[in-house]
């Protein structure tokens, strides 16, 4: 068990990645005045973890109706991942975390930034609704184990609120070179996390590879 909540751990600590966050959200926030920076940091906190917490709850079930075999869905999670772990590590904007002009354009039209850009997709993006559906669903049978796995989305959505909270004083310690440095090495891996995704589901799809386990 200690095990399969270290990995859930590392994945939604390297797909939110919290430090590499506050320097998006003191962008998205440095017009307003304090308060209103922590009413913003609160509020897409708590969306995006309703957000995780509802994949996290039903996105087995909906994958089942969907006629999408957990399997397949590892295989496609792995890939997605593994393509967010390559931007990370190349330092390129990834497509997973990108906004359109179009939403940019609405973002400066509307004040509260709170669910758009920043629950959605900066926290709660493909890459961290990917890896909650992944852990709960291999967890399946265990409860004890995927109220772990839950219980480390909420930690790590708490480090990133007090991330948010500390956003200033992150930049002005370690700098924008060191914000790159620590994404790179998590994207490091991440990229090798998503390959064991991948490998278990085609081990899944097709028991006669043999690959490892």
């Amino acid at each position: 068990m200690s095990g399969s909540l270290f990995a859930a751990l590392i994945t939604f600590l390297v797909v939110i990645d919290p430090p590499g966050m506050a320097p998006v959200f003191a962008a998205l926030t440095h017009h307003l005045p304090p308060a209103e920076r922590r009413r913003v940091a609160l509020r897409g906190v708590v969306i995006a973890g309703g957000v995780l917490l509802g994949f996290g709850l039903v996105g087995e079930p909906v994958l089942r109706a969907l006629g999408i075999s957990l399997p397949a869905f590892r295989i496609a999670g792995g890939v997605l991942l593994l393509l967010l772990a390559i931007d990370m590590v190349t330092a390129r904007q990834s497509g997973l975390r990108a906004t359109t002009p179009p939403e940019d354009a609405e973002t400066g039209v509307r004040e509260d930034v709170s669910v758009f850009p920043l629950a959605i997709p900066l926290i709660a993006g493909p890459g961290a609704m990917t890896s909650m559906v992944l852990h709960v669903s291999a967890a399946k049978g265990d409860l004890l184990l995927q109220a772990g796995i839950l219980g480390l989305m909420a930690l790590v959505l708490v480090a990133t609120f007090l991330c948010f909270l500390v956003a200033n004083r992150i930049m002005k310690a370690i700098g924008l070179t060191g914000v790159n440095v620590v994404s790179r090495v998590m994207g490091i891996l991440l990229a090798a996390m998503s390959i064991q995704f991948m490998a278990d589901g085609v081990r899944d799809v097709w028991p006669g590879l043999g690959l490892a386990g």
